[in-house]
């Protein structure tokens, strides 16, 4: 039996709510009026409760806790949409579009798709937007290798991806399969999801880091039982058997692929994160499940048309608060299998994302504007300059080569070459050859050095 350490510590599970089926029977008629009337309350109507937080809410008068969580769940269950994803008793799993995720969602779809959220990523771009573009690979890469467990830093890491050496250890080896997965999600953006395609991306976040490197890009077997549990060995989950595992992962490449006119309409949002849980909670790999779940969610946002992110990191945001995410698989699960306790945190972690990438954004702006302005009157520095000079302004003894500029913004050997030694000639960097590297650092103050050639 192999546990997968998903879960960073202990965590308290959620308490196990009553069963409104059970105790409906036992109301009352004229009391049963009463919870339907009473649960309409904006406090209950807009905050999606599970039921250890609504019992410590104040509560109506002649009213208990058990039978106001009634009451909400009668009125859940009547409006919810069941999806082919069972457990292991063969109960559905089911969300329902209330207001306030419809109301999370509206916002969602006119921010990303309005300019002025856009303003300043400057898409259109080539320069800019791999820019913007190698920044948030880079950054998904790590953190959602961290997620899984890498320990290498951000800042080795970036070093790793700047200069192209190969990793040197486990970690870098995930780190760097998430970047190359990444990329490969773009490429594939507009294909249909199929079992090749899915095995092809667990293959790539996974090789070279398993204990069994053939478990690679293929379900696990019968004899390769997972258990889900915490960094102490407390198992939280238990994933359905290996001899279900096709004709799930099926029904979850047939909920991916199917036309809303013939599956009946699933905002596609909610799509893309019922399919991150649902990979998760099948865990159909010996190893890799998070990294593959949430890989898998950009390929149905890029797919549906939610091209914004691809320069979002959402596991930036889960490992901030990495006990809040396993929290919201626990709650769904102890919930009769009610999906909206994710749905509303993965909510919650795409506007943190968007709001990072904006500030990510104006700070960007700032900075090109401030060096700039430092150029001004100066023979021009091309964009790719700019961000070197600004980096190297917040960074004096950073060393640049040949193969890490060119990685940064993706252009070829020669380009980056010819950048480098544009700024030697300025009198901006120094360069020093080892051996066959070029090494380039910053020639003393380049504020004083860049305002001297804006007086020329």
């Amino acid at each position: 039996m192999k546990l997968e350490y998903n879960f960073p510590m202990p965590i308290k599970r959620p308490s196990k709510p009553i069963s409104w089926a059970e105790f409906t029977p036992k109301l009352q008629p004229k009391k049963f009026i009463q919870i339907l009337n009473l649960v309409k309350a904006p406090i209950y109507r807009d905050e999606y409760l599970h039921w250890d937080d609504l019992r410590f809410k104040p509560l109506p008068e002649n009213l208990s806790a058990e039978e106001l969580w009634i009451g909400l769940k009668i009125q859940r269950h009547i409006r919810r949409q069941d999806i082919a994803l069972t457990d292991a008793n063969s109960m559905p799993f089911s969300f329902l579009l209330c207001d306030d995720l419809y109301k999370e969602l509206r916002e969602i779809d006119v921010n990303v798709g309005g300019q002025a959220f856009v303003a300043g990523l400057d898409v259109n771009n080539h320069e800019t937007r791999n820019r913007y573009l190698i920044s948030t690979l880079i950054q998904e890469s790590i953190t959602s290798s961290q997620l899984e467990g890498a320990v290498t830093t951000r800042l080795v890491a970036k070093e790793m991806f700047k200069t192209g050496r190969p990793p040197r250890n486990d970690g870098e080896r995930m780190i760097l399969n998430n970047y190359q997965t990444m990329e490969f999600i773009r490429e594939i953006q507009g294909r249909q999801l199929t079992m090749d395609l899915l095995l092809e991306i667990h293959r790539r976040v996974t090789v070279g880091t398993l204990e069994n490197n053939t478990a690679a890009g293929r379900l696990r077997r019968e004899d390769e039982p997972v258990k889900v549990a915490d960094n102490e060995g407390n198992i939280y989950h238990e994933p359905p058997s290996a001899a279900e595992l096709p004709r799930r992962v099926q029904a979850m490449l047939d909920f991916a692929n199917t036309p809303e006119r013939e599956s009946g309409y699933v905002h596609p949002v909610v799509r893309a994160m019922i399919l991150h849980f649902w990979l998760a909670y099948d865990h159909p790999f010996t190893d890799g499940n998070g990294r593959t779940a949430r890989a898998l969610f950009y390929w149905a946002m890029l797919h549906q048309g939610y091209w914004i992110f691809e320069f979002i990191s959402i596991s930036s945001s889960i490992l901030k608060a990495p006990v809040q995410y396993a929290r919201a698989f626990l709650e769904t699960e102890s919930d009769e299998n009610d999906l909206n306790y994710f749905l509303f945190y993965h909510l919650k972690i795409i506007k943190a994302a968007l709001i990072e990438l904006r500030e990510y954004v104006r700070r960007k702006q700032d900075e090109i504007q401030r060096v700039a302005v430092l150029m001004r009157g100066s023979a021009a520095l091309n964009y790719r300059q700019q961000a070197l000079v600004e980096h190297a302004m917040r960074h004096p003894d950073f060393r640049y080569t040949i193969t890490s500029h060119k990685n940064s913004h993706n252009v070829t050997v020669q380009t980056a070459r010819n950048d480098l030694f544009g700024l030697v000639d300025k009198k901006i960097l120094r360069v020093k050859k080892i051996g066959k590297v070029y090494y380039f650092n910053a020639d003393g103050e380049i504020e004083e050095k860049l305002r001297r050639l804006g007086e020329k």
